[in-house]
């Protein structure tokens, strides 16, 4: 069966605009689905939401479970009741970037202070609802409060780097760690029981105005994260719980020695070994957040490339099997049909190609990969298939305007000859051309619906500072930008379908 044709917008919560540092869950995110509506919209496309790392990379977190407390709203808690207005922090001068380092001074204050006054508070029903949700998640919530309330008290030194008996979890030493950081483990607990209790919320004020939350799962987990100090036995580590071997890809035309990730390998026999229990546990949880799941680099659960890890490149990587057949038919078992999306971009081999159509999952196309060869690159509209998602770039990208400018006068000259039109409004030739084609469903970055420049793009893969931090300004939504984008919307029969009929 043919799916709805549907469109939406590309925009991390980071990236909102609002009173706090960075973006949050907050009125500004309740704002944006209100524009996505009014434009004709029913996608809203996140990247990964959990606790960020060096870099703020939501592609490398503490948790691949837990929500990023920099995302909690303030003022959602002054509402809640959870924290006096007068611990508000008072609003800094507004920035055109997110500022990650104010926002964790402020917000970790602000989240203490709302943790001692929500124990102060005599109101049973929300200290309930707490308890509630601790027993509800504590599958994954219990190591990852333990694991954050030992990386401070450890002054952020990495997990491997913790007293032994620690690192082994050892059940006398988990007793009395956990008993001298009680206090701090609950306010971590605490942290992820408002973040998605406004994740909860916002989700659901999407939903009724007919917009899907897509979401992002990376295949790897960090190093230095609570799923591989929980899990160590499902991971290449050695007797010092460091890993012996790690992901990334092989040398190509992009790079001469590859690109070598660090994230830990997965154990694949231990996995099978124990039914798959923490996939599925990760893809259920996912799935109870979004609508829609994007899974990053599908092509790891044909094969990944596995580097030695005192390699200090890809180069010398071998190519290590993955059952991610096996896999994906025990997911479908237990969770039904799996509502995701195969980020199959790169060198995809037939086998590759073979997994994600069995389970009939959607692949990503790319506007910005079609111009530069000739008529079977797989990326032109005429050779996409219904069953796609079609991006003009995404946030690893430039922003298409960037790409633009950034061309050869012979590759302007290829892009106009295939659109048949001059291209001065670059990029709205783009945009409406993955609009109009055949895939069902068309992405596009926010940067894109503002034409901006390459100052705007989100992320340079392989750099490690200087990234995620564009942010909308709410003056550049405009009455005039939502009437044009729904009016194309409509043209090529995207336009919000009915939310009671799609819930």
């Amino acid at each position: 069966m043919r799916k709805p044709r549907r469109s939406g917008v590309l925009l991390h919560p980071t990236s909102l605009p609002g009173r706090q540092p960075v973006g949050s869950l907050g009125q500004e995110a309740f704002d944006f689905v209100d524009f996505l509506a009014a434009a004709g919209q029913s996608i809203w496309q996140i990247l990964p939401l959990g606790p960020t790392g060096y870099g703020h990379c939501p592609y490398s977190c503490y948790s691949a479970f837990a929500g990023n407390p920099l995302l909690i709203n303030l003022e959602k808690l002054v509402e809640a009741g959870d924290l006096p207005k007068n611990d508000l922090p008072e609003p800094g001068p507004a920035t055109e970037l997110a500022d990650f380092s104010t926002a964790e001074h402020q917000q970790f204050v602000a989240l203490k202070n709302a943790w001692q006054h929500f124990n102060n508070q005599k109101y049973p029903e929300r200290q309930q609802a707490f308890q509630e949700f601790c027993s509800r998640q504590a599958f994954w919530l219990n190591d990852y409060a333990f694991f954050e309330a030992m990386r401070h008290n450890q002054q952020g030194k990495g997990w491997q780097h913790w007293p032994v008996e620690v690192r082994h979890r050892q059940v006398q030493a988990l007793q009395f760690w956990g008993d001298k950081l009680q206090d701090q483990i609950a306010w971590h607990k605490y942290q992820q029981f408002v973040f998605f209790e406004q994740w909860e919320k916002l989700k659901a004020h999407a939903n009724q105005n007919g917009i899907s939350i897509f979401g992002d799962l990376p295949i790897f987990v960090a190093e230095n994260s609570a799923d591989v100090w929980a899990n160590p036995k499902l991971f290449f580590l050695d007797k010092n719980d460091r890993p012996t071997l790690v992901a990334g890809v092989p040398p190509d035309y992009f790079s001469k020695t590859g690109q070598r990730w660090g994230n830990p390998l997965y154990r694949w026999d231990q996995l099978a070994a124990d039914d798959y229990s923490w996939w599925l546990s990760r893809f259920s949880w996912n799935l109870q957040l979004f609508d829609l799941v994007r899974v990053d680099h599908f092509r790891g659960f044909i094969a990944c490339w596995a580097i030695p890890a005192e390699e200090k490149t890809a180069v010398n990587g071998s190519w290590q099997a993955v059952p991610g057949r096996e896999l994906f038919e025990h997911l479908r078992e237990k969770l039904g049909d799996l509502p995701i999306i195969a980020e199959d971009l790169g060198v995809i081999t037939p086998d590759v190609e073979e997994l994600r159509d069995h389970f009939a999952l959607p692949g990503m196309k790319i506007l910005q990969f079609a111009f530069d060869s000739g008529p079977d690159n797989p990326y032109l509209p005429h050779n996409l298939l219904p069953n796609s998602v079609v991006y003009t770039g995404t946030h690893d990208n430039n922003t298409s305007l960037g790409w633009w400018r950034a061309l050869s006068a012979a590759g302007r000259r290829q892009v106009r000859e295939y659109l048949k039109r001059p291209c001065r409004d670059m990029p709205w030739p783009l945009i409406e051309t993955a609009l109009a084609s055949v895939a069902d469903t068309a992405v596009i970055p926010m940067q894109d619906l503002l034409a901006l420049d390459g100052k705007a793009r989100m992320n340079h893969p392989g750099t490690a500072t200087g990234n995620w931090n564009w942010r909308l300004r709410p003056d550049q939504v405009s009455s005039e930008l939502i009437s044009k984008f729904r009016s194309v919307t409509h043209l090529y029969g995207r336009l919000l379908c009915n939310p009671a009929e799609m819930h």
